[in-house]
């Protein structure tokens, strides 16, 4: 197995805690009680009360899998790429849940479309890191 290079776990750490962020926002958003949603904006309201399941799943995918994914990567462990791909895949879902969601489309803004770029270019990064881990026989053969 051949070494693997210093800047792989300080950038695994960052992406872990990147992560973990979007798994506490994700649990956030989903624990969230009536009264909660009722002090929202309604704007706001409408995009909540409005999002289809398939939306919401994607979200859990990204968060899990990326969260997931990270942690099997720190370890080194071949499965990383199968978990990050599914995060990337959720990404990718719940950016066109927003596209098709009018109540959602009107309250983007270039802050969340900044925001939701960042999202995706950690989400291909770590698919590509995996990519690049495996190809330099940095992840452990199981």
């Amino acid at each position: 197995m051949a070494t693997v290079a210093k800047w792989f776990y300080p950038v695994l750490v960052l992406a872990l805690l990147w992560n973990l962020m979007g798994l506490f926002v994700f649990w956030t958003d989903a624990t969230m009680t009536p009264e909660q949603v009722a002090a929202m904006p309604a704007a706001m309201q409408e995009v909540y009360n409005s999002r289809p399941l398939w939306s919401v799943l994607s979200t859990a995918a990204a968060v899990i899998g990326g969260t997931l994914g990270t942690v099997l990567l720190l370890l080194r462990l071949p499965l990383a790429l199968p978990l990050l791909v599914l995060s990337l895949l959720g990404v990718v879902l719940q950016d066109v849940s927003f596209a098709l969601q009018p109540a959602a489309r009107a309250l983007i803004d270039q802050t969340v479309v900044m925001l939701q770029g960042l999202v995706l270019l950690v989400a291909l990064g770590l698919v590509y890191l995996t990519r690049l881990a495996g190809q330099r026989g940095w992840l452990k053969n199981r």
